[in-house]
């Protein structure tokens, strides 16, 4: 811990007082445990580890997955052991070990969250100090967690590292074509090109090109559904989803978000969100949706990761969710937030650059790619604008592409400012990328102006785009009313359909299926900023508690599929819904 500043320490491992600790002694959730020298608390790759406070001698933070173990930390009394893996339930990526004689205060998960929720002093410290232990150890680039080894030209690989990344696993990348030993040794291993990416984890962990499924479950981030029922299901992890979990959760709903990829959606991409409220210096969309993930956990909501729902049906009152292996999850209600994809670029060729040339975020995966060359960054709105600005830091030059004549058009005045002061950024207007070209890597990029016909062509490793947005809507139901783009009609816009099918009129980000909402960009008129997906989701939840209590005072019938006409049972339908006020 000698190489960073006190202040970063500090924060990072921090001490409990004599009444905290004395607290967590006298809690009949916790329990003291006596350990001899070398001692194992926990291994590396462990799930459902404990928590541990220091309460004499110390504990030793190593990494054991490398091929020699290496002290991280040494703890003393009255600091503790865990980072956001304890409330997200990934693995761990480090062992704690006694270091001679030690005792300490065992907390298991369920008794922490009711430690964080119950005694704010306590649990403020131990979340600041959660998420700065992660911050502290990708400032001291300390290479811990799986490795991941292959050839940074397959996609493949940019695809593993791009899992772990947006899902907050450190890990180390090991580009086998710059380690010669490497390669040679596959050959006895038996590892065969097709085997590439190799992942591995010390002795706990051995994949050979593995699926984003089966990262996830090695890791631990596709846990089952915990109950047969919950009162709110979520589609989507992005920003409105997330709000959605917060809120939920807290409130006591049974909350699940079920998300096929990566929590944060496109949000989690944006190297730099400037003007969302409460962050005057900007925040990345990687530390905003950590921050969500660790928040929703604390409160109980339940994250399992790609977990891909590929259908929606209705039985009775009950919403059904089926994911891709066959699993059913059923709801009292349901919100949609799955957002929207970048559409993808309608080039000949296009495909086979993805991952290896062309992609669709700029974070530093995809930045380590091409650094110190120069990259094209394609689209006219906020989600360009910011990778322009974060990639100018990084590489010779950026060549901002737009197909309309200025950027004032679609882009915020605050960014198309700051791209305009940057140094290194030149501005195509009126132009469109042609064809590209390449052998196993993107090599080149034509660009043609589209009034005066006139091409150039860029020697680039990489193209950026950010053009246009394709709702995630294909696997809903017809009974999900969507416009001709395919984004979820809500609210207002359903009234008389509405209100002759129920006999009501529609919450606010009501679908024209009674109890299933949708908030976010995969919503027809929805604003495309994240600070307005927050706001909608977290909105949700009220409309969601007006459903669930007219659910509740709703008559019951023996014929739970019976349909009734329109006007029928209006007196146990009508609700306080529109002036109920935030739980």
């Amino acid at each position: 811990m000698s190489d960073h500043s006190t202040e970063t320490v500090a924060e990072a491992f921090p001490r409990l007082n004599a009444s905290q600790i004395s607290a967590l002694e006298r809690s009949p959730l916790t329990s003291i445990r006596h350990h001899r020298d070398g001692d194992r608390l926990f291994e590396v790759g462990d799930r459902e580890y404990r928590f541990h406070l220091v309460r004499s001698g110390e504990v030793a933070i190593v990494d054991t997955a490398g091929v020699e173990s290496r002290t991280i930390a040494v703890l003393g009394p009255g600091e503790f052991t865990g980072d956001e893996t304890k409330l997200t339930g990934g693995p761990s990526i480090v062992a704690g070990v006694a270091r001679g004689d030690c005792e300490v205060i065992e907390v298991p998960l369920d008794a922490l969250r009711e430690i964080l929720n119950s005694r704010p002093d306590i649990g403020d410290l131990m979340l600041r100090a959660f998420m700065a232990r992660r911050e502290w150890l990708a400032e001291s680039g300390e290479q811990l967690g799986p490795r991941v080894i292959g050839p940074g030209r397959l996609p493949e690989t940019f695809r593993v590292r791009e899992f772990f990344a947006r899902n907050r696993v450190p890990y180390t990348w090991i580009d086998s074509e710059d380690h010669p030993r490497i390669t040679a040794a596959f050959g006895r291993l038996g590892i065969t090109d097709n085997d590439l990416p190799f992942v591995a984890w010390g002795r706990r962990l051995l994949l050979r090109c593995p699926s984003n499924r089966e990262l996830a479950d090695a890791l631990g981030l596709r846990k089952p559904a915990d109950r047969d029922l919950y009162d709110l299901a979520i589609v989507g992890a992005g920003p409105a989803g997330l709000a959605a979990a917060v809120y939920g959760a807290s409130e006591g709903l049974q909350t699940i978000v079920l998300e096929r990829t990566a929590p944060g959606g496109q949000a989690s991409r944006s190297a730099r969100i400037d003007n969302y409220l409460g962050f005057p210096t900007g925040i990345s969309g990687a530390d905003l949706t950590e921050r969500a993930v660790v928040q929703a956990n604390r409160f109980g909501a339940r994250l399992p990761v790609a977990t891909e729902v590929v259908h929606l049906s209705f039985e009775g009152d009950l919403s059904v969710l089926r994911l891709d292996d066959g699993e059913r999850i059923s709801a009292r209600s349901v919100l949609i937030a799955t957002g929207a994809d970048y559409r993808l670029l309608n080039l000949n060729g296009c495909d086979r650059f993805e991952g290896c040339g062309v992609y669709y975020a700029a974070t530093p995966t995809e930045a380590r790619m091409c650094r110190d060359g120069e990259v094209v960054v394609l689209g006219g709105g906020n989600s360009a604008g910011q990778a322009a600005v974060y990639l100018a830091a990084l590489v010779r030059k950026v060549h901002l592409v737009i197909r309309g004549h200025d950027l004032a058009e679609e882009m915020s005045d605050y960014l198309v400012r700051r791209i305009r002061e940057t140094k290194g950024v030149e501005i195509h207007t009126e132009t469109e990328v042609r064809s590209m070209r390449g052998d196993e890597i993107l090599g080149s990029v034509e660009l043609a102006h589209t009034r005066t016909g006139k091409v150039s062509r860029i020697q680039t490793p990489a193209l950026f785009s950010f053009i246009g947005a394709v709702p995630r809507t294909d696997w809903l139901p017809f009974e999900i009313a969507r416009d001709n783009r395919g984004f979820i009609r809500t609210g207002t816009a359903l009234s008389t359909s509405f209100r002759e099918t129920y006999g009501r009129e529609p919450f606010p980000l009501e679908t024209s299926r009674a109890g299933v909402f949708a908030a976010g960009d995969v919503r027809e008129g929805s604003t495309r900023r994240v600070a307005s997906a927050v706001g909608e989701g977290a909105m949700a939840i009220q409309f969601v508690h007006g459903f669930l209590e007219m659910l509740d005072s709703k008559p019951k019938h023996n014929d739970r599929h019976e349909h009734h006409r329109e006007g029928d049972h209006q007196d146990d339908t009508r609700i306080p819904g529109h002036t109920m006020e935030t739980r």
